[in-house]
């Protein structure tokens, strides 16, 4: 069995560490944050430490096996019931909690490993998912706010109207390599390849879409 120092050395490392996986969660203001994180990676290594050393006094008694692999298996599918709660599904194509469910269930594989004594593995996996978490989200902001080829297409009432849409395009500044006017379905369209960015693209369709000459605008990521 552990020495009493070893295993409060356990239980605390992993509160650490799931908390420092939950910080990151509880600043964005979701539920799942600092609190929840540090009991389920504490909880994870606690069930490790007893799957590990709890039924060592039964030991040598006749068909008796230990596995503590079975107990850690466990605690992992344990931990997707409780992140399928994070998980919420707002309209088709639109979901949220994805990633804090599973920042939830690394927090818990976390646990396991420094209740098994797997300290630098625990410290190294701690560094990576905040990394996932923080630094790549801010890299995907950066990617998102460069220009990107766009497709727009804007149905008119009239074709008169086309000359308007163009203006609207230049005055925002908005870079394209084309801009057509053609007729399909009975329907003037304007078609425009855009280059710009997520920003500048957002603010030019709400502009698009107050305008009463446009009956529908339709987009295209290229």
């Amino acid at each position: 069995m552990l020495e009493w120092h070893e295993i409060v050395l356990r239980l605390v490392s992993a509160a650490i560490l799931g908390g420092v996986i939950g910080f990151e969660r509880e600043r964005k203001d979701w539920a799942a944050g600092t609190r929840t994180h540090m009991m389920a990676c504490m909880g994870s290594s606690l069930v490790m430490i007893v799957s590990c050393f709890g039924f060592s006094d039964i030991l040598g008694y006749p068909n008796v096996n230990l596995d503590p692999s079975r107990v850690a298996s466990s605690v992992i599918i344990g931990i997707g019931y409780l992140g399928a709660g994070i998980i919420l599904v707002l309209k088709r194509g639109n979901i949220r909690g994805l990633t804090t469910a599973s920042a939830l269930w690394a927090a818990a594989a976390v646990g396991l490993s420094v209740g098994g004594g797997l300290y630098f593995t625990a410290a190294c996996a701690t560094v990576i998912a905040v990394t996932i978490l923080y630094v790549v989200q801010v890299i995907q902001r950066k990617a998102s706010a460069s220009p990107q080829h766009h497709e727009l297409i804007a149905v008119l009432q009239k074709k008169e109207n086309g000359a308007e849409i163009i203006k609207k395009l230049i005055s925002y500044g908005s870079r394209f390599s084309s801009a057509t006017l053609e007729y399909k379905k009975k329907k003037y369209r304007i078609r425009a390849i855009l280059l710009v960015s997520q920003a500048e693209l957002l603010e030019l369709l709400g502009e698009l879409k107050s305008l009463a000459v446009v009956q529908k605008i339709k987009l295209k990521k290229n």
